[in-house]
């Protein structure tokens, strides 16, 4: 999966699929969505299974799913989309109705990208959608690290062989590891470690090549999963 921009990359119009069984969500999210004018809603899914077909079917930019969805969850559905033979794949923004849930949880272990709660507002959801879609900030971090903690320790094992991958890093990428996991943006580690905007997207791209993570969520589930960082501290 490339790490570009919609900007940088094919268009900045994003394209959004729409994975959810409830109507009116979808309805209420459609409108939102079509308000922005640089968005669209390409697709509708009512379940998991015809998400996944629709997804591969459209090529959307940004997945927006349910988790609990009756044939193939959210969760499932997130797997296969991004599991998928596609050479481009979408981000997948969970949209919950609980902030701690495990349900949530597992799908970001799976590969989406961030979560947002269905109450939010408006302006708040097209935000998030954004922020997928661009990939270079968490969604709403002080929530994420907060659902991060409240799970990882359930997955934390001492023999964690994924642990190994963490001494390919060098000190400076190590640091930015744990900025993201504090949930910085590219910006503000940049400010921070007094370095350029290119040279933390350099640091970002090496790290997640060296991890096996697709995007900088993966990389925080990874870094509270295998201790690197610990749930509770100042991950900074």
């Amino acid at each position: 999966m490339s790490h570009e921009s919609p900007a940088e990359g094919r268009a900045a119009h994003i394209r959004v699929l729409l994975v959810d069984d409830d109507r009116l969500v979808r309805v209420g999210l459609r409108a939102i969505i079509e308000a922005e004018a640089d968005m669209e809603v390409v697709g509708e899914s009512i379940d998991g299974a015809s998400g996944v077909s629709e997804a591969n079917r459209l090529c959307p930019d940004v997945v927006v799913m349910d988790v609990r969805m009756p044939i193939m969850d959210g969760i499932e559905a997130t797997r296969a989309i991004l599991g998928g033979a596609a050479p481009v794949k979408p981000r997948v923004l969970v949209a919950t109705t609980f902030e701690f849930d495990d349900y949530v949880y597992d799908a970001l272990s799976a590969g989406a990208s961030g979560f947002v709660l269905k109450r939010v507002e408006p302006e708040e959801f097209v935000h998030a959608v954004r922020l997928v879609a661009r990939g270079e900030s968490l969604v709403f971090p002080v929530l994420t690290r907060r659902l991060i903690e409240r799970f990882a320790t359930k997955r934390m094992r001492p023999d964690d062989p994924r642990t190994l991958l963490l001494t390919s890093l060098t000190e400076r990428e190590g640091e930015v590891l744990r900025m993201v996991a504090a949930g910085s943006s590219n910006q503000e580690i940049a400010e921070a470690l007094y370095l350029s905007m290119h040279t933390v997207k350099t640091h970002m791209g090496s790290l997640l090549a060296k991890l096996g993570a697709r995007d900088r969520t993966q990389a925080v589930v990874f870094a509270y999963e295998t201790g690197f960082v610990t749930p509770g501290t100042d991950a900074s």
